[in-house]
Order: C-alpha cells, then sequence, then structure tokens
C-alpha cells in the first residue's frame, strides 16, 4: 500500500492536536491520514460510525457505496441519518453530515451496494476497504476485488450483542473467503443488533484503517478479534489462510 502523505494546514494542525501526540503517530501520521483514500461498503449502523470516526481522524477522501433512501428503522442505529432527512438518499445525508463534522474532507457517493459488477471500480479508487456490508455477496464480492488489486480490508460484522473484527492483507493473511467459503443460506439484510454494538465495532474498525494508513501500532492481521457484549467477553484467536481458498490459494483463478 502507497500512500502519498499531504502537508497539513495550521488549521488542520490545530484541529488533530490531540491525536498528534500520540507516540509514533506524529505529523508525520497525519499526513499519511489526509492523503488517504478510504472505501466504506455501506454507511448504516456500522459503516456510519466508521466513516465518522474517520472524518474526525482526518482521513483525506471517503469513497460511501449504499443504495436506497432513509427508513425509520435506520435511525436507532445509523448515525449520519437524520429524522429530517426520512425518504432521502441515505450516501446524501451521510455525506452532509460528514462535512458538518469535516468540511475540509473529499466524500464520493456512490448510491449503490458493492456487486460484481461495481466492485472493480470501487476498490481501484481507495488505498484500504472497510467491510461494512450485511450482505455475504457483497463481502465476497469486494473481497475478490480486493486480493486482485492487493488492498488491504479491515472487516468487520456483528449480530445481536456479538461482533467480530480482522483485518486482511492480501497475499499475507486470511482472506473474506478463507473465512467464509458460503454465504449462510439463511443469512438476510435484516438481523437483531443494538446501535451501540454497531458502533463499539465500528470504531475498532476506524482505528485499524488509521493504523493501516499511518504504520501506528500492529494491525489485526492473521487474527479475529471477537466480543460477546452480552456477557463482556473479548478474545483473539489466529486465523491462516486456507490453502484451498477459490480468491487466494495456491490453486487460485481470479479474472
Amino acid at each position: 500500500m502507497t500512500i502519498h502523505p499531504s502537508t497539513l494546514t495550521q488549521e488542520e494542525r490545530d484541529t488533530y492536536e490531540w491525536q498528534l501526540d500520540v507516540p509514533g503517530f506524529a505529523e508525520t501520521g497525519q499526513e499519511k491520514l489526509k492523503g488517504a483514500s478510504v472505501l466504506i461498503s455501506r454507511v448504516g449502523g456500522l459503516g456510519s460510525v466508521v466513516a465518522y470516526e474517520l472524518a474526525a481522524a482526518g482521513v483525506g477522501r471517503l469513497i460511501l457505496a449504499h443504495a436506497g433512501t432513509i427508513k425509520h428503522s435506520d435511525l436507532n442505529r445509523q448515525l449520519l441519518m437524520t429524522h429530517a432527512a426520512l425518504g432521502t438518499s441515505r450516501v446524501a445525508s451521510a455525506e452532509r453530515r460528514l462535512k458538518e463534522l469535516n468540511p475540509r474532507l473529499v466524500v464520493e457517493t456512490i448510491p449503490e451496494n458493492v456487486t460484481d459488477n461495481n466492485a472493480q471500480k470501487l476498490v481501484r479508487g481507495a488505498d484500504v476497504i472497510v467491510d461494512c456490508a450485511p450482505l455475504f455477496d457483497e463481502r465476497l464480492a469486494m473481497n475478490k476485488q480486493a486480493v486482485l488489486q492487493n488492498k488491504p480490508i479491515v472487516e468487520c460484522a456483528m449480530y445481536e450483542l456479538q461482533a467480530q473484527i480482522t483485518t486482511v492483507m492480501p497475499g499475507q493473511t486470511p482472506c473474506v473467503a478463507c473465512l467464509h467459503p458460503e454465504p449462510p443460506p439463511s443469512w438476510h439484510r435484516r438481523f437483531p443488533v443494538f446501535g451501540a454494538v454497531s458502533g463499539t465495532v465500528g470504531c475498532l474498525g476506524a482505528m485499524e484503517a488509521v493504523k493501516l494508513i499511518s504504520g501506528l501500532g500492529i494491525p489485526l492481521t492473521g487474527r479475529l478479534l471477537t466480543l460477546d457484549l452480552r456477557n463482556m467477553r473479548i478474545r483473539t484467536m489466529i486465523i491462516k489462510r486456507r490453502a484451498d481458498c477459490p480468491v487466494c490459494g495456491d490453486n487460485r483463478v481470479l479474472n
């Protein structure tokens, strides 16, 4: 991954002064964030929080891919949506809220969900991908293109009071298809979850993206972090690539 740092203005130094004091980050890390582009698949309960935290951290450009309009059922967890915007575009509302927070931010809105048809173009425009899609066909389409284009993915998921996150580095770590060779047969877009669970893993996902871009700390490569917020049990387990994975395995055939 090659990030082209961008020089900070004095206003940006003033805005980010608290995180500039973090050891190992400093102005060099902030310049990398400013020069980076992050694709977020869906800005729902999970992606809204990822986008907000990355905008607050000073990432220079966000690509937001999410179809549809705002519904009442979105408002309990999708923090970039508002009651006043019911019936209007999700990505338009997200862009407006993010620009209120960070007017320097460049936002590219794509009113589509990720598919096999658009994944190549979407992934090509990003340095890092944060996967927040609820459907596995979206996740697998994006994963395939990320492996092809050698782009890292922060893979986030949640269900009910449980969440998990890992970071995929193509060629080095398990990819999404290693973990989920086939979509679960009963998986649907609507599933039980609290907004606070989405927000918890969303903050972790945003931090993983910041680490990947800036070189700060150790990302969750080759490790899966799981959280059960019902009993506050947190575990980290080692995960390995599958040699027979059709996407990143030894005998893969991609086109």
